[in-house]
């Protein structure tokens, strides 16, 4: 399916024909919106789980060796931690170039560190429990260690935060695309916020052009921190 095509005048107020009017290029904006969470959900959940899969690595083996090789990770999670995460995100963004797969990368790499120093907490206290000491005395390895003890009872935590971490995602894919570092080929919910404000929706009170991406990105965050909060307490046991 290609973009939604201009069939219509610029800045048509909702009607029939148009039940959320038009842009300022005659596009349906209710087109452009159910066009847009296509992409917008698409970067948040790939971004998700690329974030997860890094944080929750990092934060099993830097739990699991406590030596210098687990500090160095430890340390990298702090560094990450104290850069400001929109900054690196714009400077990562122009330097890799716009498109839908950098922004995932984009996201993926730099939202990591608070899942990883989560999962580093709940990791060791898996480790103090009796039955990773009787499976070091078998003669288990770190890796039978990590991934048959370990992995599965940071699980449930990897799960709650996932669905929060799809916000966080969505938010961040948002922010890029409004701010003009978004996939110029591609329509999200961030870009549509762009074009409008960029093309005077504002001074033009096209409030249709603007209200509608506008909401549905806080109701999908909405969502996913609901769903996310029901997930944590359902599976965590600390919340039985």
């Amino acid at each position: 399916l290609d973009v939604p095509q201009a069939t219509g005048m610029p800045y048509e107020s909702p009607s029939l024909s148009y039940p959320l009017g038009t842009d300022v290029s005659g596009r349906s904006v209710l087109a452009l919106v159910v066009w847009g969470a296509r992409v917008s959900l698409l970067v948040g959940l790939a971004a998700t789980v690329l974030s997860m899969a890094i944080g929750t690595t990092v934060g099993i083996v830097s739990g699991h060796f406590r030596g210098v090789f687990g500090g160095l990770l430890d340390r990298l999670t702090d560094w990450f931690l104290v850069i400001p995460f929109l900054p690196l995100a714009i400077v990562l963004a122009t330097v890799l170039g716009a498109s839908l797969l950098n922004i995932i990368i984009v996201i993926g790499v730099t939202s990591w560190p608070s899942t990883a120093r989560l999962i580093r907490a709940q990791t060791l206290a898996v480790e103090g429990r009796p039955y990773l000491e009787r499976s070091r005395a078998l003669g288990a390895g770190n890796i039978h260690q990590m991934t048959r003890h370990v992995l599965p009872n940071v699980m449930p935590l990897v799960l709650a935060n996932t669905t929060l971490a799809v916000s966080i995602s969505i938010l961040s894919e948002t922010t890029l695309s409004f701010l003009g570092l978004g996939d110029p080929t591609s329509v999200s919910w961030g870009s549509i916020l762009e074009e409008a404000f960029s093309s005077g929706a504002v001074s033009q009170g096209a409030w249709w052009y603007i209200i509608p991406p506008g909401l549905c990105v806080v109701l999908i965050v909405l969502s996913f921190n609901l769903m996310g909060r029901a997930i944590e307490s359902i599976l965590d046991p600390r919340e039985a």
